[in-house]
């Protein structure tokens, strides 16, 4: 292991010797000719342009950080909307309720002491029961009445002012098993 030092050391050698190029005198030229230029001064900064200052007041806008769809609590509901149309957010939410009204479809209806009720698939296909007075869908869709062919519903969407609601009426309609 000793012998091993003293060849690495002579290979670095040789490599160093072998990397530098002893031919730089046109290196050193080119510094000594630019060394020798007399200096140049440098001419005038550019103007700057004058840049206007715009105030930016955010007050009455909606904060750009907090998610459209974040429901307001009751409370400032009531502040913004007074007596408007809005949801009942106290009110348990139904099972059919956590799917997009889209993706449920009716698949038949049934008659129970003459009452009728609906069957509805839901995304993760589930069949379930619904009647008129339940709610189903994710915009606070409640089943106004079950015909043969079709569910219509009173959803209460989001309008156009934060924290204010619509009322929008929307059908399902039966569709035919494959």
């Amino acid at each position: 292991m000793k012998w091993m030092f003293p060849v690495l050391a002579s290979w670095a050698a040789m490599f160093l010797v072998a990397c530098s190029d002893p031919d730089t005198a046109d290196l050193q030229r080119y510094i000594t000719e630019v060394k020798a230029r007399p200096g140049q001064s440098i001419g005038e900064l550019p103007k700057m342009k004058e840049i206007e200052f715009f105030l930016f007041d955010p007050t009455g806008l909606r904060n750009p950080f907090v998610p459209v769809d974040v429901v307001l609590d009751e409370q400032q509901i009531a502040e913004e909307v007074g007596s408007g149309v809005r949801p009942d957010f106290s009110r348990p939410r139904e099972e059919l309720e956590m799917f997009p009204l889209d993706s449920l479809r009716m698949v038949g209806t049934l008659v129970k002491d003459e009452l009728r009720w609906a069957l509805i698939v839901g995304a993760d296909g589930t069949i379930h029961r619904v009647r008129a007075g339940n709610y189903m869908g994710k915009n606070h869709g409640k089943i106004l009445e079950i015909g043969e062919d079709r569910i219509s519903l009173l959803e209460l969407v989001p309008d156009i002012k934060p924290g204010t609601w619509r009322e929008q009426q929307t059908t399902i309609a039966l569709v035919e098993r494959q």
